[in-house]
């Protein structure tokens, strides 16, 4: 069995843990096993813990060998990115010059994951100051899709996405501001949901300057698993309450019975840019699914998309390309200065009127979604534009990168809601896979969870794959 552990969802490792039937050692071996066999591959994980892993896994057995009560993710593999606080390693976000940036405490989310019983076995990569689609910087290296080593993993949580595809942990952290916790997971075929606004507390002590309002109105973490359960069980982990995070809000993690059949609106071109005929094809397959379990899907009218992605983009980038320019010119690596100079040019920065009308309107444009939403609570639409993007595309010139963001722009303008949208993986077009997004109400996870599930249902949680050459 312990050869065969590391391809278990992580609802059934904390099941086989709980009841004695494997020990977390065990758990943990065959996690690392997994890593060692496939990771040099992929460079997905960047810092391997084995000695920390596995004196936590004997910790757990300990713990359960007093008979303890047990937390829900005992003994459970999962892995973190290196841009959030982990007591003791650095904090280093894939930039050369901050290597040495020990954090000295966890960041909330870590901390929960570790009160949760879960063993981190390793710290994903990610672009350098996590801000391209792409997953590499000079400080670790490139990490590669295991589906196809010439195409994007995705970003910024990159190496959470493809470590995730391969086996290697069983739910991995990542964070979302523009995207990079939904891309990569559509990038790799896995399941991936970015919480409300609010919902997961996250604090980096470490950091020098306080959060932007970017950051504040649309950075968010959460988790990537290779199933909707597993996702479900890690945003529980996540969820808990830690006061060094202002936003965090105590909202239940079950909302109210909605009203019954429940309506979807489905969207299989958002406005705004192209979507390529095999993904407009997977959402109406997302849409029969949830029909056939007693939705009602409708092919209906939204409020605006690439509305959105336009006020994404005015408070964006004068908020966080902004605010890291001088970090960008003095310590970004060759790659994240041109990929960021290029998107400023197609999305240059405006004047502050500017900066302070697109805030007033995205509380109108927040008012339009919530009512919309009253009337149907899921909406339903294609998880990107097109499949995974080839490496390096964002760096050929402008139209290349303007591609790059039409393919991603629904990624990329939702988080200006600040609500939940969860990613879920379907089908697959020219060896990738395709997939499909959900998005609710505020602290409506649970509706886009289960319907989630019920999509997934068809085909199975996703299974590990062997990196493909």
């Amino acid at each position: 069995m312990t050869e065969s552990l590391w391809q278990l969802e992580a609802s059934e490792i904390a099941r086989l843990v709980r009841t004695g039937q494997v020990s977390a050692r065990e758990v943990t071996l065959a996690a690392l096993g997994r890593l060692q066999a496939v990771n040099p591959q992929l460079n997905a994980v960047v810092r391997v813990l084995e000695a920390e892993a596995l004196a936590a896994a004997e910790a757990a057995d300990a713990r359960r060998a007093r008979g303890e009560a047990l937390p829900p993710l005992h003994g459970v593999p999962v892995t973190t990115k290196v841009n959030v606080d982990q007591a003791g390693l650095p904090n280093d976000n894939g930039v050369v010059a901050f290597r040495d940036l020990v954090a000295e405490h966890d960041n909330p989310v870590v901390a929960n994951l570790r009160r949760a019983g879960a063993i981190i076995i390793g710290r994903t990569n990610t672009p350098a100051f996590s801000m391209r689609l792409f997953t590499e910087n000079d400080l670790h290296g490139a990490t590669l899709n295991p589906w196809n080593p010439r195409h994007t993993p995705g970003g910024s949580s990159g190496g959470a996405g493809a470590s995730i595809a391969a086996g290697i942990g069983a739910i991995a952290h990542g964070n979302d501001i523009a995207g990079s916790i939904r891309w990569p997971a559509f990038c790799n075929g896995i399941v991936g949901l970015r919480p409300t606004n609010g919902r997961v507390p996250s604090f980096n002590p470490s950091a020098p300057a306080a959060r932007g309002m970017a950051s504040q109105l649309m950075a968010v973490n959460g988790p990537l698993a290779r199933s909707v359960r597993d996702v479900r069980l890690g945003l529980h982990a996540m969820a808990a309450r830690d006061v060094r995070d202002n936003r965090w809000t105590d909202a239940p993690l079950e909302g109210p019975a909605p009203a019954r059949p429940l309506r979807v609106a489905m969207v299989v071109a958002p406005d705004g840019a192209p979507t390529q005929p095999a993904l407009q094809e997977a959402t109406r397959e997302a849409g029969r699914r949830l029909a056939a379990a007693g939705y009602v899907v409708e092919e209906v009218a939204t409020p605006s998309f690439a509305e959105l992605a336009e006020l994404w983009h005015r408070i964006g980038v004068p908020d966080v390309f902004g605010g890291l320019a001088a970090k960008l010119e003095q310590y970004g690596d060759d790659r994240i200065r041109h990929s960021a100079g290029l998107w400023s040019q197609l999305y240059p920065p405006r004047d502050f009127a500017d900066y302070r009308a697109a805030l007033a309107e995205r509380d109108a444009a927040l008012h339009r979604w919530l009512m919309f939403m009253e009337s149907f609570p899921l909406v339903l639409l294609p998880g990107a534009g097109e499949p995974a993007l080839p490496v390096g595309l964002d760096l050929l010139g402008l139209a290349e990168m303007r591609r790059c963001l039409e393919a991603a722009h629904t990624q990329v303008g939702l988080p200006v809601l600040g609500t939940p949208v969860l990613a879920v993986p379907l089908g697959q077009a020219g060896g990738l896979p395709l997939g499909v997004q959900l998005m609710a109400g505020r602290f409506r996870e649970d509706l886009v969870l289960v319907a989630g599930e019920v999509i997934e249902a068809a085909t199975g949680p996703c299974r590990p794959i062997d990196p493909r050459p």
